[in-house]
């Protein structure tokens, strides 16, 4: 399922807010158990859209067992009293994010002392715009590092924008390295917070061996709802494909209630890409900042690799999400885990590094000599440590600047399937 950023639902109009939300209600008013309350009909625009946001997470929320009734929950009675809707909100997206606990922390899955949920948020939709006209001059200019010592490629990414920005660079630069024949490769990526998965995978497919063509390289997890095609409230949002057009099937307009949620629908491959057969062991750098398709990058390798990660633990995000538009608000609900061909995903908390380094604050990005890469130099050769030699000068390879955010962008990569 690959959430591209062409902001699914932008081209979606939204219905008149009474419209709408009568539609929704009335739509889950379904045989309801004796002892079940359905939210009201009558209302607000704030208590609407209170409702709607609980009744979302209630079928599409990674972890949605552990959430209350309606009536218990009273989202009405809790937050339209809030000053600012925005507010509102937000209060109520951190509540309904901490009922779940995690039993290795003791602690909710989203707990962040910021009041705010560690994955999930909202967003005003006007803002989708602002965003992406904005992103072009608010990061600096992407640029990739690459540095050959013996038989050690080393990679600096600063990030994974959408992949048809930074295809060809990357050809390129692997038609070089497969020149070199490197047994290990070393990937920086202390300063990358994720982005598209679509760039993190096929940055895998061009460092895996042909080896490891057809095997499993992740599968995204649903709930139990969302998987057995329970979401019945996902049919009133429009599914777009991945160029932001309407879809039709059996004569009508295609919904998110359409799409394929099972984990069979959504596991991924290893598809060889490029000359580079020699890979044999690969080393991360990685810190607090590493995240989301980051941390995916190497999790799909450690199944199948000598996997090492030195630095620091990473952020710690094993889940992804997809925009759902509720009124003026674009809602981004952690609703799948990120496995691996192992089954593994257990990173809540981070990555924890092999080899623990602190890293400087301004290293000399692929310099043998900056701590990082050289704690891996040494681990590689421990008993030649004065022995490396760099075969070129650095080469430094800047890109322009891409129209993304330093955000974690996987919430809107659009790889969403119909069934």
């Amino acid at each position: 399922m690959k959430i591209t950023i062409n902001n699914i639902f932008q081209k979606a109009t939204l219905n008149s807010l009474t419209i709408s939300i009568l539609i929704l209600f009335f739509g889950c008013k379904k045989e309801p158990k004796e002892d079940e309350i359905i939210s009201p009909i009558t209302g607000s625009r704030t208590e609407f859209t209170l409702d709607s946001l609980y009744l979302y997470a209630k079928e599409i929320y990674l972890w949605n067992d552990a959430l209350p009734s309606y009536s218990a929950f009273a989202p009405r009675e809790k937050y339209a009293h809030i000053a600012s809707e925005i507010n509102a909100v937000n209060n109520e997206l951190f509540d309904l994010s901490q009922f779940k606990i995690n039993e290795k922390t003791k602690l909710p899955y989203e707990y962040r002392e910021l009041l705010n949920p560690k994955y999930s948020y909202i967003e005003t939709n006007y803002k989708q715009n602002a965003k992406a006209t904005l992103s072009a001059s608010a990061v600096q200019n992407s640029g990739i590092i690459v540095n050959h010592i013996d038989n050690v490629t080393y990679l600096y990414l600063p990030s994974f924008p959408k992949l048809n920005t930074l295809r060809n660079d990357l050809d390129n630069i692997f038609i070089d390295i497969a020149k070199q024949k490197p047994s290990t490769m070393v990937i920086d990526l202390r300063y990358n917070r994720g982005g598209y998965i679509e760039t993190a995978e096929y940055l895998a497919n061009l460092i895996a061996s042909s080896k490891l063509n057809g095997k499993i390289m992740y599968v995204e997890s649903f709930n139990s709802t969302l998987s057995a095609g329970k979401a019945k409230i996902l049919k009133h949002q429009p599914y777009l494909d991945i160029n932001g057009n309407y879809v039709r099937i059996n004569g009508r307009q295609a919904t998110m209630a359409d799409i394929d949620f099972s984990e069979k629908g959504n596991t991924y491959y290893f598809d060889k890409k490029g000359q580079l057969e020699s890979v044999e062991n690969i080393y991360f750098i990685t810190s607090g900042s590493t995240a989301s398709a980051s941390e995916l990058l190497i999790s799909l390798f450690k199944p199948y690799y000598n996997a090492k990660l030195v630095g620091q633990k990473t952020f710690g995000k094993p889940v992804g999400f997809f925009p759902i538009d509720i009124d003026r608000y674009s809602l981004y609900l952690s609703s799948f885990l990120l496995k691996n061909a192992d089954g593994w995903f257990d990173y809540f908390d981070g990555i924890e590094p092999n080899i623990f380094v602190d890293l400087p604050i301004s290293p000399t990005l692929g310099d043998p000599n900056e701590v990082g890469f050289k704690s891996i130099l040494l681990d590689i050769r421990a008993d030649r440590r004065n022995a490396f030699i760099a075969k070129d000068t650095l080469s430094k390879m800047t890109k322009p600047a891409t129209n993304f955010t330093l955000k974690e962008i996987l919430s809107i990569e659009n790889r969403l399937k119909l069934k």
